[in-house]
């Protein structure tokens, strides 16, 4: 597009920029759809916003300056807005990442909005094929990778190490251990740690089995009474 173009009152404002806003709008209410039906926190509504809108800030990017060109003067720099809209949804990623007594949950959800807002970008650059290819590899890895990772913990067994802080004498014990063992695992060992703390009591359990160890360190968190539960084993979560 020469800069002529680019001055005129409607550039970047045809058919071509509005199905590529509404490419964004349907692919990221589609990634926002599988959230939403897997009650995560970013749902059909946050995804469809995050989505469209970095469409719309990229072609503001590309589009948005044109009545102020002056050749060998002011130049364009379409990438610039680009660089700060990773930046931008990056912190609303970290946002969505929530950490309870121990327990990580919201990296896959912080991640999908990440990747939304790179759909609606490559939708608003007019790369219409990878956003739908990328699009695509978002349901692979949500349905398919999921199916591995339980399949591959079933098959063999891994150990982690857990280190609980719970208050005492509210017989919080039995209930993690009661726990530990419904979930598909057996207690390797139990050692109680020293705590300068009168009203609380640690101890390390190590554990091993089949199951899935971050359903499992999210079931302790919420047991009454238990305030930390920390994974050392934490690479065996992912």
């Amino acid at each position: 597009m020469t800069i002529e173009q680019l001055t005129q009152p409607l550039a970047g404002q045809g058919w071509v920029q509005i199905g590529e806003v509404l490419l964004a709008f349907a692919l990221a209410s589609l990634i926002g759809l599988e959230r939403q039906l897997r009650s995560k926190s970013a749902g059909i509504r946050t995804q469809a916003i995050v989505g469209t809108a970095s469409a719309l800030m990229l072609l503001v990017s590309k589009y948005g300056f044109g009545d102020v060109l002056v050749p060998d003067h002011v130049v364009l720099d379409p990438s610039r807005v680009a660089a700060q809209i990773v930046s931008g949804v990056g912190f609303l990623g970290a946002g969505l990442i929530l950490t309870r007594r121990g327990a990580v949950r919201g990296l896959t959800t912080a991640a999908a909005v990440w990747e939304t807002a790179a759909i609606g970008m490559a939708a608003g650059a007019g790369l219409w094929l990878l956003a739908l290819v990328v699009t695509a590899l978002h349901f692979v890895v949500v349905f398919g990778y999921t199916a591995i990772v339980r399949a591959l913990s079933a098959s063999a067994e891994q150990t982690m190490t857990l280190d609980v802080v719970y208050d005492a004498g509210r017989g919080v014990l039995p209930d993690v251990l009661a726990l530990v063992t419904a979930g598909g695992w057996r207690v390797a060992r139990l050692v109680r740690q020293d705590t300068d703390r009168t009203d609380a009591t640690a101890v390390r359990i190590d554990i091993a089995g089949r199951a899935e160890g971050a359903a499992l360190l999210a079931r302790i968190g919420e047991v009454e009474g238990v305030r930390i539960v920390d994974p050392s084993a934490a690479d065996e979560l992912e």
